[in-house]
């Protein structure tokens, strides 16, 4: 069998690895083999974490528009559908900053989803 030498590279990727893995507790940041298994799961934990991320942001903007519909009388649903009938298009990030900061554009758009007509708007579909 040939001779490998591999110069560089291979240490070069365990120093990278060895970085990346610098702070955790006891072997997982100074061995190679336990740092490799520990830096891979991390991996995976933040891949998952930002997907986590956006549902959890979501779910509080909701909470939001919701505690704010609550105090002008009115159910989180009936809001977003009173808005989707009227043809707004804001989202929800944009509607919870709203509710938390402007009660009074809040109470504007509240008024604008209980005018809006009851058959929703024939949207036309592009051919």
């Amino acid at each position: 069998m040939p001779r490998v030498k591999r110069s560089t590279k291979r240490s070069d990727r365990r120093k990278k690895i060895l970085k990346r893995a610098s702070g955790y507790f006891l072997t997982k940041s100074k061995l190679y083999q336990a740092a490799q298994e520990a830096v891979e799961r991390g991996l995976m934990f933040a891949y998952t974490g930002r997907k986590q991320k956006k549902r959890q942001y979501r779910a509080l903007w909701i909470v939001r528009i919701n505690a704010a519909c609550r105090i002008n009388g009115m159910s989180y649903s009936t809001f977003i559908n009173g808005l989707k009938r009227a043809g707004n298009t804001l989202d929800r990030k944009i509607l919870a900053d709203i509710a938390a900061n402007d009660p009074a554009g809040f109470t504007a758009l509240i008024a604008q989803a209980k005018a809006a007509p009851k058959t929703e708007p024939k949207i036309k579909a592009a051919a």
